[in-house]
């Protein structure tokens, strides 16, 4: 593992690098992890689960965190990050660079689905527990209401083009990759209602979409059967074959 320091826009941001202990090429993977600053901030152990199923792993903590220079925003100019640091995998000398595959967690939900937008040269996307609606976690998080209120500047009433910019409902005509949903349905940090809402919108479309929704689940799942699920979306994005 090694921790990066790469550039977004004009800002010098840090991620993690992990990658398997051998010389081979691998499909990369661009890990887009939830909540904001220290809450929710990757994991190694996390990263390396994923490095084990022969991967390339690059997880970007974001702007203004770990010594990168900047502030996050939630999925405002932050974004960038991720899209940056798509096309370092890309550029890396060990990954296949026609195979790198997004997933995003939480939070990055909405920033794995704006990242396959504009990078759509990527070959599958997974969110797992992710947001896909930022009106509807406003609606949804009261515990998050000030903080969104402080890095979006105000409420979805006072700037409903602020959230809805954030809200990739609103771009989805736009991703093509085929996607893969899952998701607790006794989540309360991220409800079902967003992995519904985004598999509708997707399969208005007519984009490839698959579902993987556990009825007794919450954000978090237990040990055993997310080390399952784990290896089953690996298998599930190394069976995607390039267009």
């Amino acid at each position: 593992m090694y921790m990066i320091t790469y550039w977004s826009d004009e800002l010098r941001v840090k991620g993690l690098l992990a990658e398997p202990k051998d010389e081979h090429i691998y499909d990369g993977f661009l890990y887009l992890r939830g909540g904001i600053k220290s809450v929710g901030m990757v994991r190694p152990a996390r990263i390396g689960q994923f490095a084990a199923e022969g991967f390339i792993v690059f997880a970007p903590f974001y702007r203004g965190n770990r010594g990168g220079e900047g502030n996050e925003d939630f999925a405002g100019n932050d974004r960038v990050d991720a899209y940056a640091a798509f096309d370092l995998l890309k550029q890396y000398h060990r990954v296949n660079s026609k195979r790198i595959h997004i997933f995003g967690f939480s939070r990055g939900g909405i920033m794995a689905l704006h990242t396959a937008i504009a990078r759509k040269e990527a070959l599958s996307v997974v969110t797992w527990g992710g947001v896909s609606d930022m009106i509807l976690t406003y609606e949804e998080r009261k515990d998050l209401r000030k903080m969104l209120k402080r890095v979006i500047g105000g409420t979805p009433n006072k700037y409903p083009e602020r959230y809805q910019d954030r809200t990739p409902l609103f771009f989805i005509e736009k991703l093509t990759q085929p996607i893969l949903i899952i998701h607790g349905e006794k989540d309360e940090n991220v409800s079902i209602e967003h992995a519904k809402r985004l598999e509708e919108r997707l399969t208005s479309f007519g984009r490839e979409v698959e579902t993987w929704y556990f009825a007794n689940y919450t954000h978090y799942f237990p040990p055993a059967m997310n080390r399952q699920i784990v290896n089953d979306l690996c298998s599930w994005m190394k069976s995607k074959h390039e267009a």
